[in-house]
């Protein structure tokens, strides 16, 4: 079974999102929402099949990545979540909540041993 296919989205903490949003367009050039950016890959194995990396600068007081303290949180595309789950579960690993689903994937947070928060999202369709 594949588990984690690539990274779905870097998440981080800063002072003014907005800001970091305007510089990181102005002179990288990312193309900013109000969400962050989507950088659109194709698989190397099914060129079909298209996916995105999102970046995200968040607010210093988010609670999205709690129980994390940590200012930052990876965000990894993953198959079969349902699954994998199962698996860490049987393996000890913190599961910090259950499998969320919308329209365009599922999702979980599970813990690394120093305590990051992990989000793990499978991709709908």
């Amino acid at each position: 079974m594949k588990k984690v296919t690539g990274i779905g989205g870097i998440f981080f903490k800063c002072a003014d999102p907005g800001k970091m949003k305007e510089w990181y367009a102005k002179h990288l050039g990312f193309p900013v929402t109000d969400y962050g950016t989507m950088f659109k890959s194709r698989e190397l194995d099914n060129p079909d099949k298209v996916n995105y990396t999102v970046w995200s600068p968040t607010s210093q007081t988010t609670q999205y990545f709690e129980p994390s303290k940590k200012d930052f949180m990876i965000n990894y595309r993953v198959e079969n979540i349902e699954e994998l789950v199962e698996e860490l579960k049987n393996a000890g690993v913190t599961i910090v909540d259950e499998v969320t689903t919308y329209d365009y994937g599922k999702f979980v947070h599970i813990l690394d041993p120093e305590g990051n928060n992990l989000e793990l999202f499978e991709p709908a369709g």
